[in-house]
Parts: C-alpha cells; structure tokens; sequence
C-alpha cells in the first residue's frame, strides 16, 4: 500500500483517499456501488479526523440523467445490456469475436466458473508474473507474490464471481466479475489473460462465459470497465469492446468539495491527473513514446531470458 493512500470505514462504507497535494476520496468499490443517498456518507467524511478535500462518486446505470445538486462532470462506462447469451450471440457481438470465441474451444480452452480458492490463487499469480509490460507500459501485478496475489484477488467475494479459461489443468485466463448491491450489472473488476496462449483466444472465451453467468443471474447489464480514459481517443481496446457488443454510456460523476483545497483544486482542475489537461495529439504522442521506451527497455533487460515482448492481453 503507498504511503499516500488511506483506508477508512465510514458509515459502514469502505473508502480510499489518495493524493498528497489534494486528497481525493472516493468509494473502495467505485464503479462496482453506487449511492442511492449520499447526504449521509458526506456527514461522515466531514467528521472524519482523515483530511478529505475531495469527495467523488458515480451515478449508477439507471437514470444517466444528473439526479444530485453537486458539481458534476460526465464520465463512461462500456456497458452491454444482457437479455439472453444466445440474443447477444446472434445479435449483439460481431462476427470476427464469434469466431474467436469458437475458435478457442477448437483448441481445447474450457471456461467454467470457479471458486475462489488456493488453485486459482496460484493460477492467477501464474498469470500476473508471466510479463512485465502489457498495453505499452508497466503491468501493475507483475512480481506480485502469493500473499500479494490471495489479498488483491480476494476482495469483494459476496458479490464476485471468478470465472476460468483453462488448457488442460492450466489456467491461461481468468475474469473476475463484481456486481452492486443491487445486482442489476456486473462490471469486469479483472480480466487478464496468458499472452502465450494469446492464439487460442481465451480472452474471448471468457467474455462469453461472463455473459451467460450475467444472464443466468438476470443481471442485465454487463460492464467493461470505462469506453475512454480522459482525454484519450478510443484506441484497440476500445474497439475489442464495441466489437463484443459494448457501447458507451455517459453517466454523471459528481465532486463534492470538503475543504477550500478541495474547492481551489476543482476550479483549477488539479483533481485530474496533467496527462488530462494535454492536448491529444501531443497526449498520443507521448503514450506512443512511452510504449516504445518500455519496449526497448524489456527487451534490454530481458534477452538473455526470453525473446519476447508482452502487448497487451486482450484478443480481438
């Protein structure tokens, strides 16, 4: 845990303040709760002895339409409405994924849910310390230890479901889906795959397989983490969405200042991070240089033990 980052329970509500110059809280579950009255959780992180400048939440999918009097801002979620597996099969997904996903079981991939347990604990810190660099920078994970591996997958679990990609006995996938309170979608808190099996596309697989479990359970919305970070343009992983059926929905972010830090940061816009207040096309220049020099640099470091590079995890 970083120094610059706080726990605290407040109001039987799990929350994380982060930040150094302005500390901005926000649900431990945000984007996976969603507050129906949130008057009462501000009493309390008012009260808190914890510096809060910033207090932040989402509006959940329901009503997309501002419901709260406090400074707002639009955020998205790549959302996918769920009937039935067999209506998004045949209707929603594009036939290029459909295939892939075929294309996996032909190989010999199994997708099952799974129990959270010591098997997929060790599978899952298999997964994690396969590669250093996915998506053209830093993998988070990468060199997480067992322990590490057992507290950051295991949060959550009254209301996860952990589903697996398997070859043989090995796990080459996993999905880890987190559903409100309500149960009315589930947002993919974890997807990551094994690049080495990238061909046999379990990725894909495991997409499906979160769609049937959603229906089962009627939860009827599916969601993929955000369509577009900040101000970055939607890139390949965008399109891996739209093309399995995800589409952009904007929802309301609200801003509560608590302190006159909070209220300066927010007119100034320092409750963003600087990569934000770029313009995009020097924003895309520097991602792309970025991606390079990490290229570059995993290559430097690992070419005595293995020759090759991870891009990125997710199939088409």
């Amino acid at each position: 845990m970083s120094d610059n980052l706080t726990m605290l329970n407040i109001c039987g509500t799990d929350i994380r303040v982060e930040g150094r110059l302005v500390r901005v809280a926000r649900l431990e579950a945000d984007k996976y709760e969603f507050l129906e009255d949130p008057s009462q959780l501000l009493d309390g992180l008012r009260k808190s002895r914890t510096r809060i400048d910033l207090f932040t939440f989402m509006q959940g999918l329901t009503d997309n339409s501002p419901k709260y009097n406090y400074p707002m801002e639009w955020d998205n979620l790549a959302v996918l409405p769920v009937s039935t597996f067999e209506h998004w099969w045949k209707h929603q997904i594009r036939s290029f994924p459909r295939n892939r996903a075929r294309q996996a079981e032909k190989k010999g991939v199994v997708v099952r849910e799974v129990a959270f347990d010591e098997s997929l604990v060790q599978g899952i810190w298999g997964i994690y310390n396969e590669c250093p660099i996915r998506q053209g920078k830093p993998f988070l994970h990468y060199g997480m230890s067992i322990e590490a591996v057992r507290k950051h997958a295991g949060t959550f679990l009254d209301t996860s479901i952990f589903i697996g990609a398997f070859l043989g006995e090995q796990l080459i996938g996993f999905a880890k889906l987190t559903s409100d309170q309500a149960r009315t979608q589930a947002n993919f808190m974890n997807i990551v795959s094994m690049v080495e099996h990238k061909e046999k596309a379990p990725t894909n697989a495991l997409i499906a397989q979160a769609v049937r479990s959603c229906a089962d359970r009627n939860i009827r919305h599916l969601v993929y983490q955000n369509f577009c970070y900040g101000n970055k343009p939607p890139d390949s992983l965008s399109k891996f969405k739209e093309n399995n059926g995800f589409k952009r929905v904007d929802l309301p972010r609200y801003y509560v200042p608590l302190t006159l830090i909070g209220w300066a940061a927010l007119r100034l816009g320092l409750h963003h991070r600087v990569a934000d207040h770029l313009p995009a096309p020097l924003a895309d220049k520097l991602r792309a240089f970025r991606s390079a020099w990490y290229n570059r640099r995993l290559q430097a470091v690992t070419k005595d033990e293995r020759s090759d590079v991870c891009p990125g995890s997710s199939d088409s």
